[in-house]
């Protein structure tokens, strides 16, 4: 009776302490706020540009092959491919530890045992052959086949490789995000290269307009109507010019060569168009309703998968907490002789067996690495709700942007207008003595800065096109 109480409050103990091992510590638990407006500005239109592939969207054939040719060539791309890659396997390796793994052994060694042991005492009195005692020196030979297996009774190993296979699909949206980055970043470096090279050309032209009223001074100085100062003032102008001619060919330069990083390639001419530059008109940009950024941004996606691996880590951090239950067994050989090896049964070796383990005392790390999966499921939660609230901003912005634009695009057309008729009418009024040459000279430089600026503005309208098109997720597919 006595032995029995013991016996009984023995395993109410163990109970107790097995049920206190595998008790989590509580999580202070956080819901992602996915909430968005229902609207851009008010419009609930569902047409989006995004469904516009980006060999229709963008109409310029020089535009298209290079970022065909960016697409293949990319250095960072290909290395996003192989992060592809990587996560694949590591979907193949969180298979492989669900499966039993079977192997192979074989083996040779040589023993020799104390005399005065529990072993040899035995083997100094058994005979192998009648008359023989065993020999001091014993070689041993050994093969056959081993299989391990943990069964996966808390679905540790499972949620580890879906786990795994969600990592794996977000870096294909991972992928889809730099093909997205890159196709907007070609487009735009090339209409910053069309925009330099009509800047330009508007620059050329002002210098031969600038020489020929330098030359006009020069007679006006000869006739007494001006002094040396005016004829200084308008050389300096053209030296001016000059010094912001080559400053644009630096820049065309270093644009054309960032062009040719983006496609993999060592510097070389970018081939283009750029005489239809002031002709490019801005496509027509329909932004559906907010929830589609859910399903057409890359990033989005990649960042509400990246959510819900960090979930499935925080269950298999917990399932630490449990026992885990093992099978192994063994098959094959063992002998002394090799010529033994294959005599069956006495040669013949197997074992069956199972075992049950689990964490009782010191759980720190255990409890260290639940808690870090925890730490990093709320910091996937948060990285979540900011790349929505990130997309919808960009998104609103570029929006405004592309109707500002619009409206400085067309008063700045007419400030351009404006001030080269007043060049004319400034020229003429010199001529006949009715203006100084400084009102000459502030006119010219305010029309080369107009007409700068007016291209500009029509490369700002391109661009926001584009951060449109590549805010509301488009390019990628």
């Amino acid at each position: 009776m006595f032995k029995n109480k013991i016996y009984k409050g023995f395993g109410f103990a163990l109970i107790c302490l097995v049920y206190t091992a595998c008790k989590a510590p509580q999580l202070a638990q956080r819901t992602e706020n996915t909430s968005i407006p229902n609207a851009f500005n008010g419009s609930t239109d569902t047409i989006n540009v995004t469904s516009i592939k980006w060999r229709e969207f963008f109409k310029d054939n020089y535009l298209v092959r290079l970022i065909d040719t960016a697409l293949k060539n990319n250095q960072e791309l290909n290395v996003t491919l192989q992060e592809i890659e990587i996560a694949k396997n590591e979907v193949r390796a969180k298979k492989g530890e669900i499966l039993p793994s079977v192997g192979y052994r074989a083996g040779a060694g040589l023993e020799k045992v104390g005399l005065y042991t529990s072993q040899g005492a035995g083997d100094a009195s058994a005979d192998i052959i009648p008359g023989k005692k065993v020999p001091e020196i014993l070689p041993d030979y050994q093969f056959g086949l081993t299989a391990n297996w943990e069964v996966d009774i808390w679905h540790k190993l499972h949620n580890a490789k879906k786990a795994a296979v969600i990592r794996y699909l977000s870096t294909i949206e991972g992928k889809n995000f730099v093909v997205t980055n890159l196709i907007a970043e070609v487009a735009n470096s090339y209409y910053e290269l069309l925009a330099l090279d009509n800047q330009l050309d508007i620059v050329k032209k002002n210098i031969t307009i600038q020489n020929n009223a330098l030359e006009l001074m020069k007679i006006q100085k000869q006739a007494t109507r001006v002094t040396e100062l005016a004829v200084r003032k308008f050389e300096a102008e053209v030296y001016n010019s000059k010094s912001l001619e080559f400053s644009i060919q630096q820049n065309i330069t270093e644009t054309e060569n960032r062009i040719n990083f983006l496609l993999g390639r060592f510097p070389q001419t970018i081939k283009r168009n750029s005489e239809s530059f002031n002709d490019l008109l801005p496509n027509v940009i329909n932004a559906g309703i907010p929830s589609q950024l859910l399903a057409n941004r890359a990033d989005i996606k990649q960042a509400e998968l990246g959510l819900a691996a960090a979930k499935l880590d925080v269950k298999v951090a917990k399932a630490q907490f449990y026992p885990s239950f093992g099978i192994s067994a063994n098959l094959g050989f063992q002998a002394f002789n090799p010529s033994y090896l294959v005599r069956t049964p006495e040669s013949l070796l197997y074992s069956l067996a199972g075992d049950l383990a689990g964490p009782l005392i010191n759980k720190n790390a255990i409890k260290a690495n639940y808690l870090t999966a925890n730490a990093k499921q709320v910091q996937a939660i948060y990285n979540y709700e900011k790349t929505i609230l990130n997309g919808y901003i960009e998104t609103v912005n570029q929006l405004s942007s592309i109707k500002n634009l619009e409206k400085s695009y067309a008063l700045k057309t007419k400030q351009v207008l404006a001030l080269t008729q007043s060049v004319d009418i400034s020229n003429d009024l010199f001529r006949s003595a009715r203006a100084d040459y400084f009102e000459v000279l502030m006119t010219q430089r305010d029309a080369l800065e107009a007409k700068l600026e007016l291209i500009e503005t029509k490369k700002q309208q391109l661009n926001a096109v584009v951060n449109i098109y590549q805010a509301l997720g488009g390019g990628w597919n």
